[in-house]
């Protein structure tokens, strides 16, 4: 453990942010189970996918996410959903 103050405290929002970051992720990972749990009802992954997007944007606001990851994200997302639905 550091012992000069500001050191302390970088370990603590470190730590916080961790938390923060570990949250967000969790969601994108979840609604991306959504997304292909609901694959076969068009109307159901459709508001999936929805909501997986506005999840992934918070995220990128937050700075959570790259912009560039995210784009990569939805696009998998997408693809993902089109193959499924199409199988």
């Amino acid at each position: 453990m550091p012992r000069i103050k500001s050191a302390i405290k970088r370990v603590e929002v470190a730590e916080r942010n961790r938390e923060k970051n570990r949250h967000w992720k969790s969601q994108v990972r979840t609604l991306r189970n959504k997304v292909e749990e609901t694959a076969s009802d068009p109307a159901k992954s459709a508001e999936a996918l929805k909501e997986a997007f506005s999840v992934i944007d918070s995220a990128v606001s937050k700075g959570v996410l790259h912009k560039n990851t995210a784009a990569r994200r939805k696009s998998r997302l997408v693809r993902n959903l089109k193959k499924a639905q199409k199988a």
